[in-house]
């Protein structure tokens, strides 16, 4: 099965789609060494982000092994990861 997407640091939470994806997809992931598969969602956009682990609301958002948001709401695996369920820390005074 092809890799159509990628998980840049083995701390992500989240994997990047390098191909458009359906939902109901099956998503072959290498992670850590090892292989997972994601069954997603939702459909994806090229280039957009879907949860590979569960993030509860308010918890992190990393790619890249850095955090990017926190979840707005419960995110689950295979569930598109966009502006809809998560607010971005990046360029935010009030947040250290």
């Amino acid at each position: 099965m092809k890799r159509f997407a990628v998980v840049a640091n083995a701390k992500d939470n989240v994997a990047t789609a390098v191909k458009e994806l359906e939902a109901a997809e099956k998503v072959l992931l290498d992670v850590d060494g090892g292989t997972k598969e994601i069954v997603l969602n939702q459909k994806v956009p090229f280039g957009h982000k879907f949860a590979i682990t569960e993030i509860k609301k308010g918890e992190e958002v990393i790619k890249y092994g850095e955090t990017i948001g926190r979840a707005t709401s419960d995110i689950y695996p295979g569930d598109y990861v966009h502006v809809h369920n998560v607010e971005s820390e990046r360029g935010r005074g009030d947040w250290k």
